[in-house]
């Protein structure tokens, strides 16, 4: 049998130095903007039972789950998404707790995709959850901060706002089986134009269909939604278009209205997106570094009705681009490597202490000679090693 000790699985990988502080950064400027905003952290479990992610709630096809049973035989999946624990969790911990509920999270979710294309098993994600709010105030308030979280950590993003209603009307009107619609919706994501026009040629050439043809191109600035108008004959459809509308107008209000792109193509295969959906994007990152939108009908799940809103963001992507343009701060060498004389090693300890204290980046040695621990010093580049004996003597390593 193979031996796999020596490597990691696949979609996965080891995160070393620069590469750890870039996460742990990235977490934290995005933690400090949700909590700005007052929002609240929570944890939810790295393992859950699978009736909470079945097909029907997350939209998560159950192959891309990565399962196992507990000692009753019952059915576990590894975390593949955040949104519906923290819906089960405000049903449940937080069922008394007075509406809105603002919640924020940065863990990893757990999701196997299939051939990879780049993309890994394994992410680190961040967002924001808005519970018991409906209406433009709180989409605003979610997407203004999904900017500024992306403004804290990238100059250079944008966001595409779109709407899971509106392709789900336009998608209703199709004649054709619930599969046939998610091979539509999946083509359109991909911007699969060929595939797209395959099957939507076999279908009577209704406004529906003519409108569905064009959304993987019907993207960019407000003139996208008035060719929508052109092609749209269903007010519900249409009044989906005019609170896009509205939310755009009312970004650029804030001097936004660069950042946002319209993309009425956007459509997510998350099922439980129920109205306004978005996406942000970063130079440098090939896929969405933030997903989000509204899921009104999500908490009906848990018998908690209740609207919401949320986000999260790929911290590994986000970290990744940060560290490449190189915008993470270089972990410090230390100032001193305090090494001890023989018996002195517990007043070396305290030493290197105190030099923190005085904010002095202070390194202890576990060398047993003096030899060992200047050749370390110098490798490493510290400047200076103190000698903790009777007294504390210090002398430059020469780097």
């Amino acid at each position: 049998m193979k031996d796999y000790s020596k490597i990691t699985p696949e979609g996965t990988k080891d995160l070393l130095f620069e590469e750890c502080l870039a996460n742990r950064t990235v977490s934290t400027l995005l933690g400090n903007v949700f909590s700005s905003r007052g929002f609240h952290e929570v944890l939810t479990p790295g393992i859950e039972f699978y009736d909470l992610f079945s097909e029907e709630k997350s939209g998560i096809p159950m192959e891309y789950m990565f399962k196992m049973s507990d000692s009753k035989g019952r059915l576990m999946v590894v975390r593949p998404d955040s949104t519906l624990p923290i819906a089960r969790m405000v049903a449940t911990r937080l069922m008394h707790e007075r509406h809105p509920i603002r919640l924020y999270y940065n863990q990893r979710v757990y999701r196997y995709n299939p051939g990879l294309t780049g993309r890994s098993n394994e992410v680190m994600q961040a967002g924001i959850e808005l519970i018991g709010a409906k209406g433009k105030r709180a989409d605003i308030e979610v997407i203004t901060t999904a900017i500024d979280a992306l403004s804290k950590c990238v100059p250079d993003f944008r966001i595409e706002l779109g709407n899971a209603a509106f392709f789900r009307i336009l998608a209703g009107a199709l004649p054709v089986s619930d599969e046939s619609r998610e091979e539509i919706r999946s083509f359109i994501e991909s911007k699969n134009y060929s595939a797209l026009n395959t099957v939507l040629d076999s279908l009577e050439q209704t406004p529906a269909v003519a409108l569905i043809r064009r959304l993987p191109r019907l993207f960019g600035g407000i003139e996208v939604l008035d060719q929508a108008y052109q092609l749209c004959d269903d007010e519900a459809a249409l009044s989906r278009l005019e609170y896009i509308r509205e939310i755009y107008n009312d970004l650029s209000k804030l001097g936004l209205g660069e950042r946002i792109i319209i993309d009425l193509g956007l459509v997510q295969r998350n099922d439980y997106y129920s109205d306004i959906v978005f996406s942000g994007y970063v130079m440098g990152s090939g896929e969405p570094v933030l997903i989000g939108g509204r899921y009104d009908n999500l908490l009906d799940n848990f018998d908690a009705p209740a609207a919401a809103v949320g986000f999260g963001i790929n911290v590994d992507a986000l970290a990744a681009v940060m560290l490449k343009r190189g915008n993470i701060p270089e972990k410090k060498t230390a100032d001193v490597l305090v090494h001890s004389e023989e018996g002195f090693e517990i007043e070396a300890i305290k030493y290197t202490s105190a030099l923190s204290e005085a904010n002095i980046l202070g390194e202890n040695s576990v060398f047993e000679t003096l030899d060992e621990a200047m050749e370390y010093a110098r490798y490493k580049g510290i400047k200076k090693l103190a000698i903790v004996g009777e007294e504390i003597k210090t002398i430059n390593t020469g780097v």
